[in-house]
């Protein structure tokens, strides 16, 4: 077989596949890409995430989700944020978020540069898309990319444990002790 041979994945033949899958794959270029293992702090910090979003977005329209579902940032392409908020149309079958309006990715040593940079860009281009947050995980720092009323977009860097991410399209503040809660960071 030459690699001629080899055709893109559509969503549909991609999520076919990743059901009987043990691992987490994105969809890049139209080919499954196998996504790495995370720490334990990673994984604490994208825990606290969700649980904070789940106490705040009770009984509003939107959804906290987690790494398990997809988001569609152009045709084709899947990646999978540590977590994220969608709005859309609820799908208790579905893969993707319909929706999204935040998406949380939490840095890891070996993914560090490619989502600080080329994932921030994608979801820039998802038209729901408001909040984009990067979260570093070594010490209480986010950076918060926000989508302006004319839609061009403004970082934000926000640090230390008595600071607050504000996300004004879920009408929220995220205190950064809770998103570190149980972590080891100084400020």
């Amino acid at each position: 077989m030459s690699l001629s041979d080899y055709q893109p994945w559509t969503v549909a033949d991609f999520f076919s596949w990743q059901q009987d899958q043990e691992e987490r794959y994105e969809l890049v270029g139209g080919f499954p890409k196998l996504q790495p293992f995370r720490r334990m702090g990673h994984n604490l910090i994208v825990t606290n995430v969700l649980t904070s979003l789940v106490d705040l977005l009770r009984k509003t329209p939107f959804r906290p989700f987690s790494a398990n579902i997809g988001v569609e940032t152009f045709p084709g392409q899947i990646r999978r944020p540590d977590a994220g908020v969608d709005c859309g149309a609820f799908d208790p079958d579905g893969y993707l978020a319909a929706e999204p309006v935040v998406v949380f990715e939490v840095l890891s040593p070996s993914t560090r540069d490619f989502d600080r940079l080329r994932k921030v860009e994608e979801y820039k281009g998802v038209s729901s898309m408001r909040h984009i947050v990067v979260v570093e995980p070594e010490g209480p720092q986010v950076l918060v990319w926000s989508r302006e009323e004319q839609g061009e977009w403004s970082v934000e860097i926000i640090t230390g444990l008595e600071a607050s991410l504000p996300l004004p399209a879920l009408a929220i503040d995220l205190p950064m002790a809770e998103l570190y809660d149980r972590l080891d960071v100084s400020d």
